[in-house]
């Protein structure tokens, strides 16, 4: 064989697929008649066995474990499991590494006893073995997301089509037009023509009542906002409008123009303006409460960019609490922004929130546990190794192919007899190249680890699990990569075989 890293997801370990059974809907539901024949590589043994007992110990099954003549499981096809397997006449259960799932080629066909593929990392093998959960229903939600387009008129309409589409993708109910406060535009008539024919409804964010006119003619039907400066003029509107107060505080001037539209009919939907951090951003979310309880009835909504836009820090987290706060006052509308760069998917997570917030209040359970997509810079849980493993695998592996861990702020490079340790991805590096068996470190393998590398000191510094080859989970922001290394690794095995 020529020398060439076949890296493989976490080397050891990592050998189990998805938690499924391959051509039956079987669930695993442990019982003392049961019989589980494990079957695993020569370096997950060890972990394997530990896991395993422990299972035992608590659901008292009856198992056995059959180790094949091959170092890393990962790499196992069926035609050549079915060379080796030695399965006990009292085994009830089969479960194989995942890797030897195939559609062209089944396992099941060869055996009468149910064949399962276990999850694809052996430290998870104990949620095979408890109770099935079903993941909860999140396509409920009850808050509408209105996405604004800031400062339309200073782009060109194609432009505007384009944000309004992305913004749609992400789960936009409706495109607010966002005019220009310093002038009013005289062709803000072709922004909102443009983004209706999309097919989604349009709403206009102006002052202007000359420009709101121009709007409504072309297709908006929501006017944000009205307040004593033009509220007379909502009357020529034939349309919902968004009422605030003249000044945020002024709570009286808000009553006051709410009791006005009242009076003409006029639809509207209030919204008591949520001022930021150190403007006196808990009081408004008094002001919040109080119209609810003043108004049961009337729509409201809540311009959430004033705090997303105007705090420092990633928009996901306050997203969330918003949208929970919108849900448990009943508050139906949210009118968010993503100018600045820590809120450019606020659409997206607004749409992902609303959903959460609203299952955990129809349920009365807390946010936990019931979704990962909003869960970004910190993974939920991490999966450490025992040191004793990490340092047996040295020597156990009998190839100069590289593995590569991070853990407990340390970086892992293992191979045979090789056991490597640094915090600074350069610095292992060159411990590496230091190494007699470095010869086989070409450019591709150099600029290869380089990049895993890469992954596993930001996966150290932010408090992520890494996964050798597999990407860094960044939720609903993660963007999967192509296993080449193990599918090319795959083909030729299959072509030795």
């Amino acid at each position: 064989m020529t020398k060439k890293i076949y890296v493989v997801k976490l080397c050891v370990l990592v050998f189990w697929s998805s938690l499924i059974l391959f051509r039956t809907s079987f669930l695993l539901q442990p019982d003392p008649s049961h019989h589980y024949h494990f079957v695993t590589g020569r370096l997950a043994e060890p972990a394997l066995r530990e896991i395993v007992a422990q299972l035992q110990s608590q659901y008292k099954f009856e198992y056995s474990i059959d180790v094949m003549p091959i170092t890393v499981a990962a790499l196992m096809t069926p035609r050549w499991l079915r060379r080796h397997l030695n399965v006990p006449a009292q085994a009830t259960h089969l479960i194989v590494p995942g890797y030897c799932q195939s559609d062209d080629d089944p396992l099941d066909r060869d055996f009468q006893i149910p064949v399962i593929y276990g999850p694809r990392d052996c430290r998870f093998l104990p949620e095979l073995f408890g109770k099935t959960v079903h993941p909860p229903d999140l396509s409920r939600y009850s808050i509408e997301i209105i996405a604004e387009i800031n400062h339309a008129p200073r782009m060109s309409v194609q432009q505007c089509v384009e944000m309004a589409q992305q913004m749609i993708q992400d789960g936009a109910d409706r495109i607010d037009i966002g005019c220009d406060p310093v002038s009013a535009c005289t062709r803000i008539g072709d922004y909102v023509s443009a983004v209706v024919d999309l097919g989604v409804r349009v709403s206009i964010d102006t002052f202007d009542p000359d420009e709101a006119l121009l709007a409504i003619r072309c297709g908006a039907d929501l006017v944000l906002s009205v307040n004593g400066s033009n509220l007379i003029r909502a009357i020529d509107y034939g349309c919902e409008v968004v009422v605030v107060p003249d000044s945020p505080r002024d709570e009286k001037s808000l009553e006051k123009n709410i009791e006005f539209l009242l009076a003409k009919s006029i639809p509207m939907r209030i919204d008591p303006i949520l001022e930021p951090i150190g403007s006196g951003l808990a009081a408004s979310l008094v002001r919040y409460a109080n119209v609810r309880l003043r108004y049961p009835d009337l729509p409201m909504m809540m311009g959430i960019g004033n705090l997303t836009e105007l705090t420092d820090v990633d928009s996901a987290g306050i997203n969330v609490i918003l949208l929970a706060i919108c849900q448990e006052l009943g508050i139906e509308s949210v009118l968010t922004t993503q100018v600045i760069n820590w809120a450019r998917t606020s659409v997206r997570e607004c749409d992902l929130a609303r959903r959460l917030v609203h299952y955990c209040v129809a349920h009365g359970v807390p946010p936990k546990r019931l979704s990962k997509e909003l869960v970004i810079l910190r993974d939920e849980k991490l999966r450490p190794f025992p040191p004793a493993a990490l340092e047996s695998l040295a020597g156990e592996i009998k190839d100069n192919n590289y593995r590569l861990f991070a853990q407990d702020g340390v970086l892992h490079l293992i191979s045979a007899g090789l056991h490597l340790t640094g915090r600074d991805p350069f610095e292992l590096f060159e411990q590496l190249m230091r190494q007699p068996q470095s010869d086989n470190v070409d450019p591709g393998h150099a600029f290869y680890l380089g990049y895993e590398m890469s992954k596993a000191i930001t996966a150290l510094q932010l408090g992520k699990q890494y996964e050798q080859d597999r990407a860094l989970d960044w939720g609903h922001l993660t963007v999967a990569e192509d296993l080449h290394r193990i599918q090319r690794t795959s083909r030729h095995r299959k072509k030795t075989d």
